[in-house]
């Protein structure tokens, strides 16, 4: 019997990463999303291409073998396809995970398989799988809680790979990264075994992976687009050629590498191979990634987990330098009213409306007994002083 994967997210990401390695692996891909341009347009067509991108060159692969539903109306539908699948993937941005629950654990609770269903949330954020699973929990009755690992198996995992923002006239079709790494939990699977997926590298741990990569990949990424973004560049590849915004991400990935090097027991040699991986990566001319895109969402990337306050938490707690990591929290603060991005709208607001302790606490989440507090509050402060006198942010 043919194996079947749903997938929640029919943008670049699903199309271009998780849905391209589950093709490769023999899945039919079942695409669920809520936006009708997207669905119709999987439906109406039956191929597109993931064209990789690197130094090297291009290769173009095509996807087939995949359906579309629209959860928003035909949820039942939804419902059935998760009942007989094998696997259920998502990548629909972790504010989402909430919303596509309630409809996964209806199909988790009409299965009747004997194998359970494997659940892998595929978004930048730690513990994503968890998240969705006690979303899934909260949405399951009460009585069918306890046997719930009968019928589903949830494995976090962390995923690096560049997707870039894709020309108007591209539809289905995606450009990409070629580089990437999947790696995921395999110790939820127990005596049933993990899902056989070439391109997912199965771990037992997954915390040094998701740290690495989130505060590394991730953390140099924004870096770049927020100081990109003060000083005028359009690019992440334009931002990287400038020698300031260069040394300023590479001061910051020091100050995470000191991190991840003492927690996780990786050797500095590794974490600085995987640095100059990172920047290479980011700095390709060839992805075309506007600062713009890169940096949305500013909210989001100062909260507690993220990658600015998350490692300069860490640091903090255990004695390490992290101003660097607080220069590029301040570039994100200065990150407002712009263009086609909601957040960044959100955070002025919030940083007009709020004095700075307050501000730092909604935008951080950070206790104010933190260590890392008092240093935010004044980041916070500075950012609040300068917008007020000058009307404007400056750098």
């Amino acid at each position: 019997m043919e194996k079947k994967a749903i997938h929640f997210g029919g943008g670049n990401i699903g199309r271009g990463f998780v849905a391209e390695f589950l093709h490769t692996a023999g899945y039919e891909v079942v695409f669920v999303d809520v936006m009708d341009n997207i669905i119709s347009a999987l439906q109406n067509t039956k191929s597109y291409q993931v064209t990789e991108v690197s130094d090297e060159g291009e290769t173009t692969k095509t996807i087939t073998n995949y359906r579309a539903i629209n959860s928003k109306t035909n949820e039942s539908d939804v419902i059935n396809e998760i009942s007989t699948a094998s696997i259920v993937t998502c990548a629909v941005g972790p504010n989402i995970l909430k919303f596509i629950a309630p409809v996964i654990a209806k199909g988790i609770d009409a299965r009747t398989d004997a194998t359970p269903l494997a659940v892998v949330a595929c978004e930048n954020a730690i513990g994503a799988t968890d998240t969705l699973h006690q979303f899934i929990k909260d949405n399951t009755a009460q009585d069918r809680v306890g046997s719930l690992p009968d019928r589903a198996r949830f494995a976090n995992s962390a995923i690096d790979r560049i997707v870039p923002a894709q020309a108007p006239d591209s539809g289905l079709n995606v450009r990409i990264e070629k580089f990437y790494e999947w790696a995921v939990e395999s110790t939820p699977f127990g005596e049933f075994g993990h899902p056989e997926i070439p391109a997912i590298h199965w771990v037992s741990h997954l915390e040094p992976y998701i740290e690495r990569k989130l505060f590394t990949v991730n953390t140099g990424h924004a870096t770049a687009a927020y100081y990109g973004y003060h000083l005028g560049k359009k690019t992440i590849a334009e931002a990287l050629k400038d020698t300031y915004i260069r040394g300023i991400v590479r001061d910051v990935l020091q100050e995470t590498a000191s991190l991840i090097v003492d927690k996780h027991e990786i050797s500095a040699a590794e974490q600085q191979e995987y640095v100059e991986t990172i920047i290479t990566r980011i700095s390709n001319p060839y992805l075309e990634d506007t600062v713009e895109r890169v940096g949305r969402a500013p909210m989001r990337k100062v909260s507690r987990k993220e990658r600015f306050i998350g490692p300069a938490a860490q640091l903090a707690e255990r004695g390490g330098k992290f101003q660097s990591l607080l220069g590029s929290f301040e570039m994100a603060l200065r990150f407002q009213n712009v263009e086609g991005d909601e957040e960044s709208v959100e955070l002025a607001k919030v940083l007009k409306e709020n004095s700075p302790a307050d501000a730092a606490i909604r935008l951080t989440g950070l206790d104010r007994e933190h260590s890392l507090f008092p240093h935010v509050v004044k980041v916070v402060d500075d950012v609040q002083s300068d917008t007020k006198e000058a009307g404007q942010p400056r750098i």
